[in-house]
């Protein structure tokens, strides 16, 4: 037996719509019908754009076989949205040369009773304010209320010509009753931010997606859901952005910092790591400022400089950006840590931080302070210094000064004693200087040879072993042992000690005198103290570092080769 698979040509395309008459803001769905197994990119829908806003299309085909005859549909199914009110004609569609009958869609307002309270699903949209100045946000806060049950769903993103639009955080879900019907409400908020003046109009926003329908047949196995298309669009809102005022340009237009910050509050607030402890030479003193803004975005925050000051070296961290909204208010904060090391002991002035703002509510100028500030650092107790020597060398002079005036005071004494007694007692106080004085000298001569002698042998193996590790640290990315090392490593290499050896990296790098070497210790002394301080230490990398301690060191062992002075035994 052989069946008749006929494949007949497209004879036929019918249009529908699901409404007529329609309301304006609501969607209606046009299903357009071949009779033939057709291409879904054939149908051609550009003409229904002038009277219509076309959302989602859906395309199906069915094939049905009677008396061995078997036939062939393709089913488009278009979501229409008017645009105005009255008599719209949808024109006639062509597929493959044939053409489907217009259609006269009379479409009518949205009566006042029935705008949002009896729908299944509407849209609302609230700005906070719908007069701002160029810059200033404004928020925008989109309901979408639905009574039905959703399948899927789409809500399209406020657009606005000339201005910046974000997304503040994540969907929220609530629930509210409107006239003693419930809905499910799905709320979004967004940032705009104009760039320019002039009156604007924030496009309507459209959702699009497909309903549950309830089946009328109840079968456990054989039942399935139904659904349909829908799409819905809310209100557009219009917007003024007011201009720059003249109050703030003419306000010293010669300072690059006066930046235009529009708010509605501007505060700077500072914290210290103390915690009353003092400030040592060469230990980190970590400042962190805080810029908190009402009505400006994270991108609008202006950077908190703080400038340095001779002897106190300013390491900033990388900025942290927050936001969130308080009551229907974007709030965005800046946290910024700064590291200070002091190469000396002082008193340090910290200049003035000054942001200038301008105040939406009042519409003034103000400035957000950080008045000027003194720190006081002192000496490090657990590294030498010069001033503790010095005052050891002194006790030194001082006791020899002492000497000299007892032998003075000695001299005097004899001088006033009996004529009997001068030539016995010069003789005696003569004996007695000469074995003090070569005692003192032997004593000297003695310290210098032993200082000569084993410690430099110990200074070149804790040299050698400074090195050792110091490299090692490099290769490994250990930033803190690194930093660690170079104090020691340089002053053992150098063969310094006491009030010689270098105490502080400023010395160091002025010593070294390698601007490889410069770089090296400040990208190290970057990373601990700046934004990688508190994320661990492997990601810095100690190839410049190295490299640096090495060409240093190779240079040393050539200067030492060549200026090596063989002493007597």
């Amino acid at each position: 037996m052989v069946f008749n698979h006929s494949a007949n040509a497209l004879s036929s395309v019918t249009a529908t719509v699901d409404k007529n008459p329609a309301m304006l803001n609501e969607s209606i769905v046009l299903t357009v019908t071949a009779d033939d197994d057709i291409n879904r990119n054939k149908l051609d829908t550009s003409p229904l754009l002038k009277d219509f806003i076309v959302g989602q299309t859906s395309v199906s085909s069915q094939t049905t076989m009677v008396n061995f005859k078997t036939s062939r549909t393709t089913n488009w199914q278009i979501l229409l949205i008017p645009r105005k009110v009255g008599k719209l004609a949808i024109p006639a569609l062509e597929i493959e040369g044939k053409f489907s009958q217009p259609i006269s869609l009379e479409v009518v307002d949205q009566a006042p009773q029935d705008n949002n309270n009896y729908q299944d699903i509407f849209i609302t949209s609230e700005l906070s304010n719908n007069e701002v100045f160029v810059q200033q946000l404004t928020t925008l806060t989109l309901k979408l209320h639905f009574s039905v049950e959703l399948k899927s769903g789409n809500l399209t993103e406020p657009e606005l010509a000339g201005a910046t639009v974000e997304k503040i955080g994540q969907d929220q879900q609530s629930d509210t009753i409107i006239n003693g019907k419930r809905y499910r409400v799905i709320e979004q908020t967004y940032a705009i931010t104009p760039q320019q003046s002039g009156t604007f109009t924030l496009a309507a926003p459209m959702f699009s997606g497909e309903i549950m329908m309830p089946s009328r047949r109840r079968s456990n196995f054989l039942s399935f859901a139904e659904t349909k298309p829908v799409s819905i669009l809310g209100e557009s809102i219009k917007l003024v952005v007011k201009s720059i005022p003249d109050s703030f340009i003419n306000y010293d237009p010669n300072n690059p910092q006066n930046t235009w910050l529009p708010s509605e509050l501007l505060t700077l607030h500072q914290e210290w790591q103390s915690n009353g402890q003092d400030y040592m030479v060469g230990e980190p003193i970590t400042r962190t400022i805080t810029l908190t803004a009402a009505g400006l975005s994270k991108a609008q925050l202006p950077p908190i400089i703080m400038k340095a000051t001779k002897g106190l070296k300013v390491y900033p961290d990388q900025a942290q950006l927050h936001s969130n909204l308080s009551k229907e208010r974007l709030v965005s904060q800046k946290v910024q840590n700064f590291a200070l090391v002091a190469s000396h002991a002082g008193r340090f002035i910290l200049p003035e931080i000054r942001i200038t703002w301008f105040n939406t509510v009042t519409n003034k100028i103000e400035h957000a302070t950080l008045p000027e500030q003194a720190i006081i650092v002192k000496e490090n107790p657990d590294e030498p210094n010069s001033t503790r020597m010095d005052v050891s060398n002194s006790q030194q002079v001082d006791s020899i000064t002492t000497d000299s005036s007892t032998l003075t005071k000695a001299e005097n004494l004899k001088q006033d004693s009996p004529l009997t007694q001068t030539n016995h007692l010069h003789w005696v106080y003569l004996g007695l200087w000469i074995a003090t004085l070569l005692a003192w000298f032997f004593h000297v001569s003695l310290i210098k040879r032993k200082s000569a002698t084993l410690p430099r042998v110990e200074k070149k193996h804790d040299s050698g072993q400074s090195y050792i590790k110091l490299l090692a640290a490099c290769k490994k990315g250990q930033a803190q042992q690194a930093l660690d090392l170079i104090l020691p490593w340089l002053n053992h290499s150098l063969q310094l000690s006491g009030s010689a050896q270098i105490t502080t990296f400023a010395k160091a790098q002025e010593i070294v005198s390698e601007q490889s070497f410069s770089n090296a210790v400040n990208e190290l002394q970057q990373h601990l103290f700046g934004k990688d301080s508190d994320s661990g230490l492997s990601n810095w990398q100690g190839d410049t570092l190295l490299n640096a301690v090495q060409a240093y060191n190779k240079k040393q062992q050539q200067v030492s080769s060549s200026t090596s002075i063989k002493l007597n035994p």
